[in-house]
């Protein structure tokens, strides 16, 4: 028992205790994490997570901060595998990251339901408002490959983010069911509209 416990003082013991707390969520919903459950999955005691942790939304902030992380990169991977031929196509380079977007939330539909959450910014973080900032961060980044028009930049990235979200929203409520992370994007793809794109090869931004 002793070794158990040793084992987990290395500086390493908050970020067990967040990917235990990722795993409960996954596994039971987002009503699954507690400080408890979590020292019992990363192999401590009970008491172990308030070196890191004084209450429960402490680590539930910093739980969905991972989540950030992780949707972010979701998104950027997207980007960064696309073909040589449509590697400078603005219209790809957003599919792509709405592709992350989606197969994000189709693949962690409990964490990405904490994340959106209402009132889950209302104890913030550093750690999670560069997370979240990050996210938004790609956002505005394939945004800004479109031309905006009376609403301004601002109206691009929230069309494109109203879009996006409402239908990973949508598909994990079981309102438009795909049975597959590929059919959901191709369908998303077929009603993505067309926008007045940047000539990438020339405007410089």
């Amino acid at each position: 028992m002793t070794q158990t416990k040793n084992s987990h003082h290395h500086g390493n013991l908050r970020s067990a205790l967040i990917d235990a707390g990722v795993d409960l969520i996954r596994e039971g919903g987002p009503n699954a994490l507690s400080i408890r459950k979590t020292a019992a999955r990363a192999g401590v005691s009970h008491a172990a997570p308030a070196h890191h942790f004084a209450k429960l939304e402490d680590l539930k902030i910093a739980v969905v901060a991972r989540g950030f992380g992780e949707f972010t990169k979701a998104m950027e991977e997207e980007i960064s595998n696309l073909a040589p031929d449509t590697v400078n196509d603005p219209r790809s380079i957003i599919l792509a990251a709405c592709k992350g977007y989606i197969s994000f939330a189709q693949q962690n539909p409990s964490l990405y339901e904490l994340m959106f959450s209402s009132g889950v910014f209302a104890h913030t973080s550093e750690e999670l408002e560069e997370a979240s900032s990050a996210a938004y961060g790609v956002l505005a980044q394939i945004s800004s490959l479109v031309i905006p028009g009376p609403s301004g930049p601002r109206g691009i990235e929230a069309l494109i983010w109203s879009l996006v979200h409402g239908f990973a929203s949508l598909s994990l409520a079981n309102k438009i069911g795909f049975d597959s992370d590929e059919l959901a994007f191709r369908q998303f793809e077929s009603i993505f509209p067309d926008l007045p794109y940047r000539n990438t090869s020339t405007d410089q931004r």
